[in-house]
């Protein structure tokens, strides 16, 4: 892993999503899915699900700045999710399926400000980032495991499919 990686965190709905799409891009050391920004002393899935914890699904990103900066993981964050809607993606509604970013440092704040503001219309939030609860194993790398389950294959691939499309040139070696 690189000596000068950086964080990132980010909820837009359902982590399995997520996790999918940003393992893929060159840059990206490691994807974890996980839950943040609620009440609730280590969730369990269930808990969250139950929308009554405040934590939104999410994913930490430990990325090298030097291959793959903040503001491309935004891009990106901002292609494969609708900022628009409160507290849904799709057919997934709920606190935990918000559009936010949480912030590790005031030069990641500044970007996601400018990025935000450039979108019309967006909902999502921009908080720091605070406790990082890590999903239980079996949410690790999903989509890797369960690629032709129904939701995976009518939600999940079709954004890897516009990753791989739109942002062909950012994918990792043998990712395309």
């Amino acid at each position: 892993m690189s000596q000068n990686r950086e964080t990132a965190t980010l909820a837009g709905g359902c982590f399995w999503c997520l996790e999918a799409v940003f393992e893929l891009l060159d840059g990206v050391e490691k994807v974890e899915s996980g839950y943040t920004a609620g009440s609730t002393v280590n969730p369990s899935y269930e808990e969250i699900c139950s929308g009554t914890t405040g934590h939104a699904e999410a994913v930490r990103i430990a990325f090298d700045p030097a291959v793959i900066s903040c503001r491309d993981l935004l891009e990106v964050f901002f292609t494969i999710h609708d900022p628009t809607t409160l507290n849904r993606q799709g057919n997934d509604a709920g606190t935990q399926y918000r559009s936010a970013i949480f912030t590790h440092s005031p030069e990641q704040k500044a970007i996601a400000e400018e990025v935000v503001a450039g979108i019309p219309s967006a909902v999502t939030e921009i908080v720091p980032a605070g406790i990082f609860y890590v999903a239980e194993d079996y949410h690790q790398e999903y989509f890797r495991g369960h690629g032709n389950q129904p939701y995976c294959r009518s939600v999940v691939a079709p954004k890897v499919a516009k990753l791989k499309e739109k942002f062909k040139a950012r994918l990792k070696s043998g990712s395309a």
